[in-house]
């Protein structure tokens, strides 16, 4: 009887785990093909003069591209400056995570909505980042944008925001993608919220504990992984930004609108670089890699220890 129990046992689990590679291996071989293949393909180049993909006699250059970025004075007064906006965009962008995604993942916790309301957070996700970009610039039209019109009619503003210039960026930007991936964000912090075991919460709520008491002491304490993990999609995704700040004029003159993105972009295919745009895009991207990374490790750990 025991043998028979074991051998069904097994089956079953075997049976799971053929079912949860139908379900992932999709996804692998999209990521193996679109992603990893390419990577792997494309590494060679960064040690060569390649200056497209049709370039048929890229010469070998060694490390010569990986100094280019502190050596060559054309790439490095746009790199650094580039770099200095993305980051500063990445700190106002998770602000915007909690602004919007915690605060909206505390509605639907202690309120409680249905699948409607989630629904609704939701849909900024469908958009095109491109769509977006430019029904932004469309509302900050400085002569017919609704918004514009908006705020000087209510005595907001004295004057247009002028949604291309360093402080429009600056502000806006992060507001649309905070918007943008409410939803997404909302999840992840709903997700953390609802591994809390309700007897944490009962008793703080019996010693009397207000409800910010319990935010600090009860809920964020537990919610450390879900933090983690938000920090490292915004981290990642502040850095891969692209369509907006092609809506923004970023591809086409505006300075204030070139990230680092939109610096890889023109050396590898408008400028005919396509050896050094790959470069500084592998410069940035290792650091970036090595950061998510050692968090995902940090978040298994603190996981495995709740």
């Amino acid at each position: 009887m025991i043998n028979i129990e074991k051998r069904l046992g097994g089956r079953r689990a075997t049976r799971r785990i053929m079912i949860d590679w139908v379900f992932i291996l999709p996804q692998l071989i999209l990521f193996f093909t679109l992603t990893i293949l390419p990577f792997f393909m494309g590494l060679p180049t960064v040690f060569t003069d390649k200056l497209s993909f049709v370039d048929a006699n890229p010469e070998y250059v060694g490390l010569d591209n990986f100094t280019k970025v502190v050596t060559e004075p054309g790439i490095k007064d746009e790199v650094f400056p580039a770099l200095v906006r993305t980051v500063r965009f990445t700190t106002l962008n998770y602000a915007m995570v909690y602004i919007f995604g915690l605060s909206l993942a505390l509605l639907m916790y202690e309120v409680g909505f249905n699948g409607g309301f989630f629904t609704i957070i939701y849909l900024p996700m469908m958009l095109s980042g491109l769509a977006i970009g430019f029904i932004a610039t469309m509302l900050f039209s400085q002569s017919t944008g609704t918004m514009n019109l908006l705020l000087m009619h209510l005595g907001v503003i004295d004057k247009p925001i002028d949604i291309k210039s360093a402080s429009g960026i600056s502000f806006i930007l992060p507001l649309l993608s905070g918007w943008r991936y409410a939803g997404f964000n909302m999840a992840i912090f709903l997700s953390g919220l609802l591994t809390i075991p309700p007897e944490t919460i009962e008793a703080a709520i019996v010693d009397g504990a207000s409800y910010t008491q319990r935010l600090i002491y009860v809920y964020f304490p537990q919610m450390i992984p879900s933090f983690i993990i938000a920090t490292i999609f915004c981290l990642i995704g502040s850095f891969n930004i692209f369509d907006e700040l092609v809506a923004l004029g970023g591809l086409y003159g505006n300075k204030e609108a070139s990230f680092l993105s939109i610096i890889f972009f023109t050396y590898g295919f408008q400028r005919g670089r396509l050896a050094v745009g790959l470069t500084l895009a592998l410069e940035i991207g290792i650091p970036l890699f090595i950061m998510g990374l050692l968090l995902q490790l940090l978040q298994r750990r603190l996981q495995y220890r709740s």
